[in-house]
């Protein structure tokens, strides 16, 4: 069952259940990925479903911080609502180990030297670890590893 799919049937047992917190978030979803296929006449992979979702899970946490430093505790309550609905459909995360040797390995494969070259490592990292990493970790290691830092 595709991603897709599978947001789908969880937004028709949110229906089910009466869940209106859940169901809200999911339509958002649903919304997100319609949008993108009619926009760009194409039907999503998963790949490029989770990638909505990534982005909307940056867009919570950058609302929530921006709602608590303005003292809207219940905005941010319901951000924080629809983030963990969010976070239920992105993989597994990895561990710093793991990140560290997916980083390792795709700066031997790429042969990159020096600082220059990290356009080109990140190329080969993001397929890979796009929602099961924070890229800006990912792109800070990237970085340390070649410049030697």
């Amino acid at each position: 069952m595709s991603l897709k799919d599978q947001i789908t049937e969880d937004m028709k047992t949110a229906m089910r259940a009466k869940d209106a917190g859940k169901l809200a978030t999911v339509r958002l979803i649903l919304a997100d990925i319609k949008r993108k296929e009619v926009d760009e006449q194409i039907t999503l992979d998963d790949t490029q479903t989770l990638a909505i979702i990534e982005k909307m899970i940056k867009q919570r946490k950058d609302s929530i911080s921006q709602f608590e430093a303005g003292g809207r505790q219940d905005l941010a309550d319901i951000e924080k609502a629809e983030l963990a609905v969010l976070v239920q459909y992105m993989p597994a995360g990895l561990s710093d180990e793991e990140i560290a040797a997916e980083v390792a390995a795709a700066v031997a494969s790429t042969g990159a030297a020096g600082p220059a070259d990290m356009g080109k490592v990140m190329g080969v990292l993001k397929p890979k670890l796009a929602g099961r990493a924070d890229m800006t970790a990912v792109s800070a290691l990237v970085k340390k590893a070649l410049t030697g830092a």
